[in-house]
């Protein structure tokens, strides 16, 4: 069996060494360069790669593709593949079937990486042998290759989901939908609606899908549609007999007829968005058969996700946020909403088809200046051109947080909450983020 896989970074060498040790016959081609190490993998395990190309009769000669989740559809050699009928798959597709673990799926457009981390640190604090991957960390297949975990956490983007035919998690959770992405599925937001509910496809009665009721677009996708899963809702505004809950400043979490209650100023996440991740990763706990105070103790414990609502530093009593991992309006309307001083808003980057009128009334309430970081800015300047007073567009992160500094005063917040993908000036939201954490330290 010939296996190519199209990427040459974390998901695409975890799968080569997956398959090779299954027995496959592995091929790695990537149409950019392969970073050093995992260059080094490769020609350590014995296995052929290409970079900066791809050539076809290497590949089209394949009896399964796996493609990495940021090569899209419409690529060249992926459109080949399709139209030779070749199985094109993602890496949990491939992985999958060669473990026998409790997999919890973790999806939605935002608060997936928060929910992911706090799962893995429940299970992990109660003793769990757990992997944490897909999305983020170590690869889901090279986990599985090196080691023996009982059970994965594993976070799913929509495109690592398109690529599943038969991948099952026994328990899948969608935080919530807003238009993300929107370029990759042909500007219609019910096709990205329906790549996310591809998390619950294969889901028997055995299974649950955990999933916030406030939500619109999932209300809206239950209306038509349905699952065989065991449904656990979770909400701020809504009771359940089975489900989780906030009332009275006390989460509740109802399962199998066992209860929980915590006072929620106990939850070391802050914010409303991260009750739901809360009430998530709790109900995750339950049904895994966690103890209560151990879930309890580790929902007071937990240190958060980097580059997400990251508190850098105060500096002249001025606090300094790093929101990086905003990378779409509706992370960032979570991120105003928490503010609650006057904010510097940095923002900008490659849109994906934004509507920023959604943050017009947080904007109107709480930014006092706003700080344009992307080459082109002309969208954002025309939405919030009249309703702030100061707008400045920079090139660096150095001359943003420097402006920003310029721009506060005592009791003032500095809020890096893009909104937009990084691609425009860096290589990624991570480095983006750890540019604004060195400039601001810099100051």
């Amino acid at each position: 069996m010939r296996l190519v896989i199209l990427g040459g970074g974390e998901s695409g060498v975890g799968t080569a060494i997956l398959g090779k040790k299954k027995g496959y016959e592995v091929f790695v081609s990537d149409f950019g360069k392969i970073k050093g190490n995992y260059k080094e993998v490769l020609i350590i395990n014995g296995i052929a790669w290409e970079e900066e190309k791809h050539t076809e009769n290497l590949i089209l000669n394949a009896d399964v593709v796996m493609k990495s989740p940021g090569i899209p559809e419409k690529s060249p050699i992926v459109k080949k593949l399709f139209e030779k009928g070749i199985p094109v798959i993602s890496e949990i597709e491939f992985a999958a079937p060669f473990t026998d673990a409790t997999i919890i799926g973790i999806t939605g457009s935002n608060g997936k990486t928060t929910t992911t981390m706090l799962t893995h640190h429940l299970l992990k604090s109660a003793g769990l042998n757990v992997g944490l991957g897909g999305n983020i960390g170590k690869s889901f297949a090279w986990q599985i290759a090196d080691n023996k975990y009982d059970s994965y956490v594993l976070e799913l983007s929509s495109f690592q989901l398109d690529g599943i035919a038969n991948f099952k998690p026994h328990i899948a959770i969608i935080t919530n939908i807003s238009p993300d992405h929107l370029d990759r599925y042909d500007y219609k937001y019910e096709k990205y609606i329906d790549s996310k509910f591809r998390i619950t496809m294969n889901q028997t009665e055995d299974d649950y899908l955990l999933y916030d009721a406030d939500d619109e677009a999932i209300n809206e996708w239950f209306k038509t549609h349905t699952t065989k899963a065991k449904l656990i809702p979770f909400s701020l505004t809504k009771t359940f007999s089975e489900g989780a809950y906030i009332k009275n400043n006390k989460m509740e979490i109802k399962i199998n007829r066992e209860e929980l209650t915590m006072d929620t100023e106990y939850i070391a996440l802050e914010g409303k968005h991260n009750m739901k991740n809360a009430m998530a990763a709790t109900s995750v706990a339950k049904l895994m058969q966690i103890r209560k105070a151990t879930i309890r103790e580790s929902l007071s414990n937990f240190q958060g996700v980097e580059h997400r609502l990251e508190k850098v530093l105060k500096i002249q009593n001025v606090q300094y946020i790093n929101d990086s991992k905003a990378t779409n309006v509706n992370a960032t309307f979570f991120a105003l909403d928490s503010m609650n001083t006057p904010t510097v808003w940095i923002v900008g980057g490659v849109d994906k088809g934004n509507d920023y009128t959604e943050l017009m009334s947080l904007v109107r309430e709480k930014v006092k200046a706003i700080i344009c970081l992307g080459v082109d800015n002309k969208k954002i300047i025309d939405v919030f051109g009249n309703v702030v007073d100061i707008m400045v567009e920079v090139s660096t992160m150095t001359d943003a947080v420097k402006m920003a500094q310029r721009l506060t005063e005592k009791g003032d917040s500095v809020l890096l909450s893009p909104a937009c993908a990084s691609f425009d000036l860096f290589e990624s939201y991570e480095d983006r983020g750890n540019q604004f954490k060195k400039a601001v330290k810099n100051l």
